[in-house]
């Protein structure tokens, strides 16, 4: 009975074996031309493939539809009065009728239309910075879902020599087992702990695809697109130049779009004279007389005066916003980049101090099983094969949290920017 056990472990430890020479012949089959998915790769598709771009193109039609209709005048008037059309006495029902058919002009003052479509310009601006905004804001997410695809790439490896280190280990308790150094519940504790490595590793592999699909569906693509490891393992915090941000420029172009909106608030405040003329034909003889004359609006600076104080309102207040978010901003940024700089370090740590330590704790007790000696139990070897697996599980997590930090700080320095210089996204 104990020699079929010994042998059907035999049996499952060679199958593992041969398993895993197969998956290192199929990656060693896989073309070697193949290329990396880099971060500017991805984002250059999702830039100009993108369905957000069709939206942005759509708003800025409709700044320029505005532009072209802030361009047009008052529109001209023609009409007709029909007078002494009916009454008593001689003014019965059309026995005296007079007829006058005019035509009627407004004269724009103070600089109305130019002030009106200096203001629509302004939008288009207004416009222009949003949709910029907008397309980072798309950029952001790719980048950070090229970031968890990245960790979730670099999950298999540490479950993957897990599982060989574990398989390796229950070989040498098998060994001890037959040589009654250490009880039966030992090799079926290391069977379990190999059962949950490779279930471990499935769901490594299969949590990378869905990252990599994830990624991929951004510009409709597959889960088959290839990522460079190393690029997790960038961990240098460069402090990123000063430039405007994509954010104060929205509000700068805000505050020019109030600037413009004030002068056409002042602006109303000359009133328009409109001249009438027109030909009046009198009923009683047939004759026609011709009829000048015109108007102007009475008042019209105190009836302006709440759209200029609301104007002047708007501009004061996103003047002070330009000011909350330039603080809020800077502020936000050093603390990404102090953030970094603190994982960094703990990084350079763990690869320094904590996983050389670990991994020789572990190779000591594995080279005590594997002598056969007693000073070692399985147990123990568990332990610290287990925070070995810990150190690497939590150095992948703090890779991820790391690039994740650089993707807000990328966002708030406006460092995808030229991406955008390819799209319509101002005119």
């Amino acid at each position: 009975m104990f020699s079929f056990s010994r042998a059907r472990y035999g049996a499952r430890v060679s199958r593992g074996l041969l398993l895993c020479g197969s998956v290192l012949l199929a990656a060693a089959a896989q073309p070697a031309l193949a290329q990396n998915l880099t971060l500017e790769a991805a984002l250059a598709r999702v830039a100009t493939s993108d369905p957000v771009l069709a939206a942005n193109a759509a708003r800025l039609d409709a700044a320029d539809a505005a532009i072209q209709q802030a361009n047009v005048r008052p529109r001209d008037v023609i009409g007709v009065d029909f007078e002494e059309f009916a009454g008593t006495g001689p003014y019965s029902p059309l026995s005296q009728p007079q007829t006058t058919g005019w035509y009627e002009r407004t004269w724009e003052r103070g600089g109305k239309r130019e002030a009106r479509i200096g203001a629509a310009r302004a939008d288009i601006v207004v416009v222009g910075a949003q949709n910029r905004v907008r397309l980072l804001d798309r950029l952001a997410r790719v980048q950070a879902a090229w970031v968890e695809a990245l960790a979730a790439e670099a999950t298999i490896p540490v479950a993957e020599a897990r599982l060989a280190d574990l398989k390796r280990v229950e070989l040498d308790v098998v060994k001890r087992v037959t040589g009654a150094l250490d009880p039966w519940f030992a090799a079926e504790r290391a069977r379990t702990n190999v059962a949950e490595a490779e279930i471990a590793v499935e769901q490594a592999r299969e949590s990378a695809r869905i990252a990599r699909a994830n990624l991929a569906a951004w510009w409709g693509g597959t889960s088959d697109v290839q990522l460079d490891p190393v690029a997790l393992e960038n961990i240098v915090v460069a402090v990123p130049p000063g430039s405007a941000s994509a954010d104060i420029a929205v509000l700068g172009a805000e505050r020019a779009a109030a600037e413009a909106k004030l002068r056409l608030a002042e602006a109303g405040n000359v009133a328009d004279p409109s001249g009438r003329v027109g030909l009046r034909h009198v009923g009683d003889g047939n004759d026609f007389a011709v009829m000048v004359g015109g108007s102007i609006p009475l008042g019209t600076k105190a009836a302006n005066r709440g759209n200029v104080l609301r104007a002047e309102a708007d501009r004061r207040a996103i003047e002070a916003d330009i000011a909350v978010a330039q603080v809020e901003i800077e502020r936000e940024v050093d603390k990404l980049i102090a953030d970094r700089r603190l994982i960094a370090a703990e990084v350079k740590r763990i690869d320094a101090e904590v996983l050389p330590s670990a991994r020789r704790a572990t190779r000591l007790i594995r080279d005590g099983l594997a002598r056969g000696g007693t000073a070692f139990t399985f147990l123990e070897y568990a332990q610290a094969q287990g925070a070995v697996n810990d150190a690497q599980t939590r150095r992948v997590e703090l890779l991820r949290r790391f690039h994740l930090l650089g993707v807000r700080l990328d966002r708030l320095t406006g460092r995808h920017i030229p991406l955008l210089a390819t799209t319509e996204t101002i005119r």
